[in-house]
């Protein structure tokens, strides 16, 4: 787990000399990128290339430096400016320097435009710090008071350990209650006293007391007349920049090599029955890998510099360049090889129209294979993933046989505190052998499809949005679609007259709702258990997703005192203002920002040392280009394929059917209840004596009961009553991990912990 941390102190105490450091607290292994009172480090394997600091002093012009340099000494000028940016990061020196320079008078929105997925960090002076998150929460950031100031980090667990945080149990109640509802949520972290910065905020630190800001609002998503193809151009150009930035980047080394260091490929994607990872798969073989620089290579450990010129928009091409030969002239486009050395036909460079290309063109190298990694199905034959990614010579692809130590719960059947410790709890753990077994096969850069549902697809609380905005019209689409889905599955009855007035009437309702009577709603209903079991059709389904807070698939597990800890915070924050936009964009936004949170679990569970996973549909760029897609364009039955399919013809790839993507995806449910009964004697072990239940938040009886059904292949049993017992088992799971850890591993110069005596939980 890699992580960015540091503090801010505030007004020194009497009779203490002037910048005094608090003690020799320090993590462990951790690289220092800031000196002085407020120091800052990062911890973990970063590569050099993620690592970019900027300075900018009065009189002078900025330095910007790349990797492993020295820190500038501490300097108590309060009109020197400093900039740190570690993650992927797409920005050229030129552009650090002037996003430096235009940050001088507040503004900090513009350093979270660049490609990429990173984490900022801004220093003005010595005592004012700002630390920015991003728009889905991939990147959050988190604080909590230390000493005399604010500790800060880029993980909630370290800070926990600096300051000897207990676990908050009542926030585990909410997260397994209702885990997109932020009303319930709020700020908190599983640790009591460790605050969670909001996605698309800032976290400012002044004088050692934590601001926060919202750098970023909403946007103008759904807004009447919008056009649609400008949408579908700008999220076209957002992703094919995202992709080619992450396929460009060189690692460590005079040039890109044809494997990483563990011997893999150094570039991977994803091939798993799904259009966004077919889409971003497709991407990255079209676009050519950057070669390394034409003189001799630098000293150990040097970097190839990030090309400083400016952009320019460049047209799409129809072939390659001269210099980017392959193995005839009629390759299609995206394939990735191009024409002879002389012959007519250029080859494609991954650019569109619009886009963005560096103006100094480089030598390229021969392109190099794309590792395609999917699993097989059941029965042990190849999947159909040729149908997602035809003709493509690039990706060579591998397919994985399923076995036994690839179902979830498969850590279960071992000792369940030797795996990985992750930050937070997440339904992640719980499939962490299937995704580690597909991801080691992959890239050392691996490219994945995860978010495209949440940033692409319509919410269908949006049928509210349209129902407020006057165009009920609108809704006859994905209404009709629902029904014909339900006709086929339940029935005529069913479908033509149950489904349309059941998601019509919850539409209009929600529309209509007070935001705070919403919530008491909600709140009384989860007193009473009344949650919705996903066991319907999808029409059914739908409606019950009609609703500012929708209750969890655990939550019918939970006890009676965590249920009513839960609606009480609900009924406190029924007393705050309302939010801003409409319910359909605010659930919408909530349940990425719940996904983003799974991505970050499954990267500390599965990631391979050296290795990185990237989304790039997570990125601000994207999900900002995403915001301009009109409602009623996302809310057409299978929108979310026809918008993939629109952004692979902007980028040249014309040949993929009409239906692509629309055919049946494998039934995951059966991987998972084969995981279950293999598991099952693991599972009556872990839920012996559990510690969910010694801190009063499940009744036991209940999810035993739970448990034994789902290893019965006989009993029927929803896809949200697995998803509920998911989030039970990786709960449990997590917090015998975290217990089993020892106080200090992160940190050196940590005073001896004082053990207090147990106390009962505490769940409000």
């Amino acid at each position: 787990m890699r992580w960015l941390t540091g503090w801010c102190t505030g007004a020194p105490r009497p009779g203490a000399p002037a910048h005094e450091p608090p003690g020799a607290v320090a993590p462990i292994a951790a690289r220092t990128l800031w000196t002085g009172p407020d120091p800052l480090w990062a911890v973990g394997d970063w590569r050099p290339e993620e690592i970019r600091l900027a300075t900018l002093r009065p009189g002078a012009a900025a330095v910007v430096t790349t990797g492993a340099t020295a820190p500038d000494p501490f300097e108590a000028s309060p009109a020197t400016l400093r900039l740190a940016v570690l993650g992927h990061c797409g920005a050229t020196d030129a552009e650090l320097a002037a996003g430096l320079a235009a940050a001088r008078g507040g503004a900090v929105r513009h350093l979270t435009g660049w490609p990429g997925s990173y984490t900022v960090v801004l220093r003005s002076g010595t005592r004012s710090t700002v630390l920015l998150t991003d728009l889905a929460g991939a990147r959050p950031v988190f604080h909590t008071p230390w000493g005399d100031g604010t500790a800060y980090a880029t993980a909630a667990l370290p800070l926990a350990d600096l300051v000897g945080a207990p676990l908050d149990t009542g926030h585990l109640a909410a997260r397994l209650a209702c885990p997109e509802a932020p009303e319930a949520l709020g700020t908190g972290t599983p640790y009591l006293g460790v605050r969670r910065v909001p996605p698309g905020h800032a976290l400012a630190v002044r004088g050692g007391r934590p601001y926060l800001t919202g750098y970023d609002g909403p946007g103008a998503e759904g807004v009447p007349g919008r056009g649609e193809a400008a949408a579908v151009r700008e999220l076209t150009r957002a992703l094919l920049e995202s992709v080619r930035f992450r396929v460009r980047t060189s690692p460590a080394g005079p040039a890109p090599l044809p494997a990483g260091p563990s011997g893999r490929a150094r570039l991977g994607v994803d091939l798993s029955y799904g259009t966004a990872s077919a889409t971003v798969a497709l991407l990255a073989a079209a676009v050519p890998p950057a070669a390394g620089p034409a003189g001799p290579a630098g000293p150990a450990g040097a970097v190839a510099p990030y090309p400083s010129g400016p952009y320019r928009a460049v047209p799409a091409q129809t072939g390659p360049p001269p210099e980017e030969s392959g193995s005839g002239s009629d390759a299609t486009p995206g394939s990735g090889s191009g024409s002879a050395p002389g012959s007519a036909g250029p080859a494609r460079t991954g650019a569109v129209k619009g886009s963005w290309a560096r103006a100094a063109a480089r030598p390229r190298t021969a392109s190099e294979p794309v590792a395609a990694v999917t699993f097989g199905e059941a029965t042990g034959t190849a999947p159909a993933v040729p149908v997602l990614a035809p003709d493509v010579p690039r990706l060579r692809r591998t397919v994985l046989a399923p076995g036994p130590d690839t179902l979830p719960y498969a850590d279960l059947r071992a000792d369940p505190t030797a795996g990985p410790l992750t930050d937070e709890p997440g339904p992640e753990l719980v499939t962490a052998a299937w995704a580690e077994a597909r991801f080691g096969a992959g890239g050392t850069d691996h490219l994945t499809g995860h978010g495209a549902r949440q940033v692409l697809d319509g919410h269908p609380a949006r049928l509210a949005d349209l129902v407020r905005a006057g165009r009920s019209r609108e809704l006859l689409s994905p209404v009709a679609a629902l029904a014909g889905a339900d006709r086929a599955a339940a029935g005529v009855l069913t479908g033509a007259l149950r489904t349309p007035l059941t998601v019509l009437r919850a539409a209009h309702r929600l529309a209509r709702i007070r935001y705070p009577d919403a919530l008491d709603d909600a709140a009384v209903r989860l007193t009473l258990r009344r949650t919705p079991d996903g066991a319907g059709t999808a029409g059914a389904r739908s409606a019950d997703d009609l609703a500012w807070v929708v209750p969890g698939p655990a939550a019918r597990w939970l006890s009676d005192e965590a249920l009513s800890a839960v609606a009480l915070r609900l009924r406190l924050a029924a007393r705050e203002p309302a939010p801003g936009d409409n319910p359909g964009a605010y659930r919408a936004r909530h349940a990425l920002h719940r996904h983003a949170r799974g991505f970050r679990t499954l990267v500390h569970a599965t990631e391979q040392p050296g290795q990185r996973l990237h989304a790039p549909f997570l990125d601000n760029q994207v999900v900002r280009a995403a915001r301009l897609l009109p409602d009623e364009v996302r809310l057409q039955p299978g929108a979310r394929h026809a918008l993939l399919h629109a952004v692979l013809a902007g980028a040249g790839r014309t040949d993929l059917p009409p239906d692509w993507g629309r055919g049946p995806r494998p039934d995951r449910a059966l991987a998972v209840r084969a995981g279950l009964r293999l598991a099952a004697d693991g599972l009556a072990e872990l839920f012996d004596a559990p510690l969910l239940a010694e801190a009063g938040l499940i009744d036991l009886p209940a999810v035993r009961a739970a448990l034994d059904r789902a290893a019965d292949p006989a009993a029927p049993l929803s896809p949200a009553a697995l998803a509920g017992l998911a989030d039970l088992v990786a709960t449990e799971l997590w917090l015998r991990r975290v217990r089993a850890r020892r106080h200090g591993a992160c940190w050196t110069g940590l005073p001896h912990p004082v053990h207090p005596a147990l106390s009962p939980p505490r769940l409000s």
